[in-house]
């Protein structure tokens, strides 16, 4: 059982910025619990709100469910005491259900909700999903707007009321109307979590929408530079932030777009770059190709250094 409550969860997940982990795979595609467990050690170093083991970035959507319990049971067994470690729930409502217990056995501290798989829903399944999950759990929960699950403000407002443990929306789409509705209704009943694709490049402005926090996959390779540039937005150091941007987090995701799915494959190849890989990614995801490796790794090789 997590030491920690619902509403504590999600206040030490506002506090700071979010790690999301790869997940180590072989070259023959299996999971590398070592190499896995010996990462989450050598990033447990650096101060962070939490851990979302196997969550987008550690390609949940190409894990079998006890690949799923095992990564985050590894993950748990890594961390640090203090360090919340949330797990991936999603598919259908009966699977959500059943992955949600598997984090329990697993001994996470909450849950991050994905949306349902391949079919569109309207509002009202898709609150009558994220209520189902809620009441299966005693764990906190932080529901994902994205793809085939964006939820309104009006159905965000009814889960906050009638899911006592619904403690996060994680935003996905980047529609900041939405984001500041929900914002304006609730306030801090809940953590606003930034979760599109690298999420520094849109810190600054959802900070002032609420959203103190985001899920950064870049802190798997420069957790050093994703600490920096959290710190200079959350301390608004404007100029800082757009040189960093500039500099380096722009190109960075100008190589991420060339090709979809390089979301993820750009994070295992920044790994591979700063000496610490963690193998392929699975298909249907494609690794970079070896020329946008030496592209990666010679940005990375420039990487400006962040005043204090």
């Amino acid at each position: 059982m997590s030491a920690l409550t619902p509403a504590e969860l999600g206040r030490r997940l506002g506090s700071g910025l979010l790690s999301f982990p790869v997940t180590h795979f072989a070259d023959d595609l299996s999971f590398d619990e070592h190499a896995y467990r010996e990462n989450i050690v050598r990033l447990a170093k650096y101060d962070v709100g939490g851990l979302f083991a196997a969550g987008g970035t550690g390609e949940f959507f190409s894990l079998t469910a006890a690949e799923v319990e095992r990564v985050v049971t590894a993950a748990v067994g890594s961390a640090p005491d203090d360090t919340p470690v949330l797990a991936p729930a999603g598919y259908g409502t009966a699977t959500a259900i059943e992955l949600t217990a598997a984090a329990e056995r697993a001994g996470a501290d909450g849950v991050l909700l994905f949306p349902p798989y391949l079919t569109e829903a309207g509002q009202e399944g898709l609150a009558r999903h994220v209520e189902a999950v809620c009441r299966s759990t005693s764990l906190g929960v932080v529901v994902y707007s994205r793809a085939n699950a964006v939820y309104s403000a009006d159905t965000v407002a009814r889960l906050a009321e009638s899911c006592p443990n619904l403690i996060g929306y994680k935003d996905g789409v980047g529609d900041i109307d939405t984001v500041t509705r929900i914002h304006s209704r609730l306030g801090d009943r809940l953590t606003y979590i930034g979760g599109l694709p690298t999420a520094e490049t849109y810190a600054l402005p959802y900070l002032e929408l609420g959203v103190t926090t985001y899920s950064s996959a870049i802190f798997n390779f420069l957790p050093e530079f994703a600490l920096d540039f959290y710190a200079a937005v959350r301390e608004r150091r404007h100029d800082t932030v757009e040189r960093l941007l500039r500099d380096f987090v722009l190109p960075y995701t100008e190589i991420r777009n060339r090709r979809a799915g390089y979301a993820v494959s750009i994070v295992k190849a920044g790994m591979t770059a700063t000496g610490h890989g963690a193998g392929p990614v699975r298909p249907p995801l494609t690794d970079l190709t070896p020329q946008e490796l030496d592209e990666l790794t010679a940005l990375i090789a420039g990487l400006p250094a962040v005043p204090a």
